[in-house]
């Protein structure tokens, strides 16, 4: 096969921060070529300096495409050579419709107007070559997520895409829409599209690579030929981490107290449809020392659930109660429910969990400045002790407890969520969907700091669409479904079909 790109010695510091040190890659014409690495290892950095985000001349290191240097100013660069990258944060306009997005920028004109008819003829086009069949006029704020990032392939494909580099393309996706997604790069492969492919997702990797780099701390650690040989997830792993992970999650001796938590006849309707029930009659509690999963498909009401009960965030004629040491507490408002003792991590960090513009010491302190003020003045010199505090003990990778949360890699961006509400001094965390986004090195990480909370006698209750989390790190696990509980499991009698049967099970009203 030949080459299509090759990178050559890349080098890349942000100030004193050395991003990339040294990395080499080659990728093979009309391959899927998955980037492996820890969060903060350089991943999505190494394909900004590719794809011109990071023009030619701040960084150092040779780019080789179609076997000529090419020194790229910018993204338009790029793209006019085939090479188009869909970032992990899709670049979609929400009340735009398709058509205008596929060609924003790239505009289909006769004699400097628009010509929508040939735009909207293109667009059906490369809708059927994702396999979409929604009307070009459809805004994108009416699409679910996995269409929208169909339709950043659709733009791709547009374009006219020789090299087409999917950041953590399925991070935010069901397991129906990933499914589909990965479908089509075998498609898009089988006519010719080279890809690369970045994800956490090992079992995704496995599927659809025909090669891998490994990247760990900026550098080039391993190269890996799928099609000549048995690659598990342990060699990659391993390399990713520096070191055999011979447990995904760590050894836990869990230490039960009395219950803690509890929540009954709780009740939920739709926020905009006052008829619709969302949360039907919920009852759930928590020990001290207890680590308690939510397991269910998406839908099944589980976000919903937590929101309505951290602040009730979500829904309208909220009913039932909510204890904290056997006391019936108000949690009417997130002011309130943070007094209680409640804490919430959301599964949106971006969105709900951080201001990306502020710095690790803004945000850790976000939830309780009363805790670092005095007269309603905020005491910074406590604020940046609080904050290495926590970016010690959680590890959290920067320069400084001043560099922006934007500028931290998914992981240590989720540890500084986790912080933020840690110096609250919870009783009860909730965790919606605690590691999703993060590597395998960093979900241990993120594994650790839960179990040490637990621990210290606070109780957990944990969100999850990944069962073998939810196995790994439960003492007890409810099942959700439509709103309700359908099943309850101790760890010892937990199991991924057990789980499945009792949703199948208990479908329906």
């Amino acid at each position: 096969m030949e080459t299509i790109l090759e990178m050559r010695g890349i080098q890349k510091c942000f100030g004193h921060v050395q991003a990339l040190s040294h990395v080499d890659m080659v990728v093979k014409t009309g391959e899927i070529h998955a980037i492996c690495g820890e969060n903060g290892a350089g991943k999505s950095t190494l394909m900004k300096v590719l794809s011109g985000v990071y023009p030619h001349g701040s960084f150092e290191g040779q780019i080789l495409y179609q076997g000529q240097e090419q020194k790229f100013s910018n993204i338009h660069d790029s793209e006019q050579k085939g090479i188009i990258i869909i970032h992990q944060e899709l670049a979609l306009v929400p009340m735009l419709s398709i058509t205008e997005n596929i060609f924003l920028g790239n505009e289909q004109s006769r004699a400097g107007v628009i010509d929508w008819n040939s735009s909207y003829k293109k667009t059906k086009q490369v809708l059927a070559k994702v396999g979409l069949s929604d009307s070009p006029d459809t805004l994108i704020a009416d699409l679910g997520v996995g269409k929208q990032q169909l339709v950043e392939i659709a733009k791709a494909l547009s374009k006219e895409v020789k090299l087409l580099i999917l950041d953590e393309p399925t991070a935010s996706l069901n397991d129906n829409d990933s499914d589909r997604l990965l479908t089509l790069l075998l498609e898009l492969k089988s006519q010719g599209v080279t890809s690369i492919i970045i994800s956490h997702k090992l079992n995704e990797i496995s599927r659809v690579a025909d090669s891998i780099t490994i990247i760990r701390d900026g550098a080039s650690v391993d190269y890996l030929n799928c099609r000549e040989e048995e690659v598990s997830e342990d060699r990659i792993i391993k390399a990713m981490v520096g070191r055999a992970m011979e447990d995904r999650y760590p050894k836990r001796t869990p230490k039960i107290g009395e219950v803690l938590f509890e929540v009954k006849d709780w009740q939920v309707d739709h926020p905009n449809h006052a008829t619709r029930e969302v949360i039907k009659g919920i009852n759930i509690y928590a020990a001290k020392g207890e680590i308690v999963g939510i397991a269910g498909l998406m839908g099944s009401g589980r976000t919903e659930l937590a929101m309505s009960i951290f602040g009730k965030s979500y829904g309208k004629n909220i009913r039932g109660t909510v204890s904290i040491h056997n006391q019936i507490v108000d949690v009417s408002t997130v002011r309130k429910a943070i007094h209680s003792g409640l804490a919430y991590v959301t599964e949106d960090r971006k969105g709900y969990g951080l201001l990306l513009d502020e710095s690790i010491k803004k945000n850790t302190s976000l939830a309780n400045l009363a805790g670092i003020s005095k007269h309603s003045v905020v005491n910074e010199h406590q604020e940046s002790n609080i904050a290495k505090e926590f970016r010690n003990k959680l590890r959290i990778r920067s320069a400084d407890v001043e560099q922006h949360t934007g500028n931290l890699s998914g992981g240590n961006q989720q540890k500084v969520v986790i912080s933020k509400w840690l110096f609250t001094a919870p009783d009860v965390l909730i965790l919606d969907e605690p590691t999703r986004g993060v590597d395998v090195g960093a979900k241990y990480e993120i594994y650790t700091i839960i179990d040490q909370v637990a621990q210290e006698g606070k109780c957990i209750v944990m969100i999850s669409s990944e069962m073998p989390e939810l196995l790994g790190m439960c003492d007890r696990i409810y099942v959700m479904n439509e709103g309700k509980i359908v099943g309850e499991f101790l760890a010892k009698d937990a199991s991924q079909e057990a789980i499945m049967r009792s949703i199948m099970k208990n479908g329906g009203n």
